[in-house]
């Protein structure tokens, strides 16, 4: 799967940052990374305990650079870049504390140019993560919403699905007198296209289905609307996008099913790309295609921000943030 991106990245050389650079799971896929001579690797930390770690593990890192934000030469500068990005919401004194920390201090290196794309969350949780991309890089154009997709590959097989790790759900947003100005389903339309492109760049052709517990009406309450109502939206955004919903999950991936329940249409029967209309279900859909259906899952890959930004699992190893880098920088 990776084979593409490693193309693109020997002709065009990116550097990555690692917002926890003292982690031993970092260091030893930066040491792969840079063994293999795939990216330039910037380190977030204090360099004596980074090197102490990397020492203690055996992992080489000399070629990689290793920046302290509480003694980095362009820190007052970065401070007021972040004082002007906040626009008024946050102090002077404010963003000099947070600049201190990892999170933060790694995407304002992205968002200085400094690095190409960031890649944390070892320790850091993904609101952790998600935050300092949200008030510093920032939503793309035309983005409401950062949203997430894994790519779970099982031999040659390869789907998508999302959004399995950031939005809980999709209600309605409203200003203060409780005029809506984005409806749920705009959002998960958005989510939809959004899954769609990332399945594109890992070389899926997107049949889109947006899941349900109803197929084409035949259920009532709960989030057959929105998913219905999002799946017409997806096709005003993106109207060359092959997508059908509302489906149960076996009209959409049985040809036999998908005759019986919505004969004629594009997708169902033969779905490779999935939409949850909420976390719950995305989350559990795709680890039980990963624990029981032997699928390896790439993610959670975040869509919507203005720079490659992602965030790792917690309980991450280093084979995993080893891919994940190559992933977060291939997406620049």
């Amino acid at each position: 799967m990776l084979t593409e991106i490693l193309k693109v990245l020997k002709n065009d050389r990116r550097r990555i940052v690692f917002t926890e650079g003292e982690d031993p799971r970092i260091l030893e896929a930066s040491a792969r990374l840079i063994k293999d001579d795939i990216m330039d690797v910037i380190l977030c930390g204090n360099p004596d305990k980074i090197n102490e770690a990397a020492k203690a593990g055996g992992f080489d890192i000399s070629k990689a650079e290793v920046l302290d934000p509480f003694n980095y030469p362009e820190f007052d500068e970065m401070v007021t870049k972040m004082v002007e990005l906040r626009k008024g919401k946050m102090t002077e004194d404010e963003c000099r504390e947070l600049l201190k920390k990892g999170n933060y201090f790694g995407t304002m290196l992205v968002k200085m140019g400094k690095a190409d794309g960031l890649l944390g969350g070892a320790t850091y949780s993904t609101a952790d993560t998600v935050r300092p991309a949200l008030q510093i890089v920032k939503t793309k154009p035309g983005a409401h919403l950062v949203s997430s997709s894994f790519i779970l590959v099982r031999g040659n097989e390869r789907i998508a699905m999302g959004d399995c790790a950031i939005n809980i759900d999709y209600p309605d947003s409203k200003d203060k007198e409780g005029n809506v100005t984005l409806k749920g389903s705009d959002k998960l339309a958005e989510v939809a296209v959004e899954t769609a492109r990332t399945a594109k760049f890992f070389g899926i052709d997107p049949k889109v289905a947006v899941l349900s517990f109803s197929t084409k009406g035949s259920g009532k309450g709960g989030t057959v609307q929105l998913s219905h109502d999002a799946t017409e939206r997806a096709k005003e955004l993106a109207p060359d996008l092959a997508i059908d919903g509302e489906l149960q999950f076996d009209a959409a991936v049985s040809p036999v099913v998908a005759a019986q329940k919505c004969k004629g249409s594009p997708v169902a029967g033969q779905a490779n790309t999935f939409i949850f209309p909420n976390i719950e279900a995305g989350n559990i859909g795709y680890k039980i295609a990963q624990r029981l259906g032997g699928f390896e899952a790439y993610g959670p890959i975040l869509q919507g921000l203005n720079a490659p930004i992602n965030d790792l699992s917690r309980g991450c190893n280093a084979d995993e943030v080893y891919t994940m880098a190559i992933i977060t920088i291939g997406l620049k």
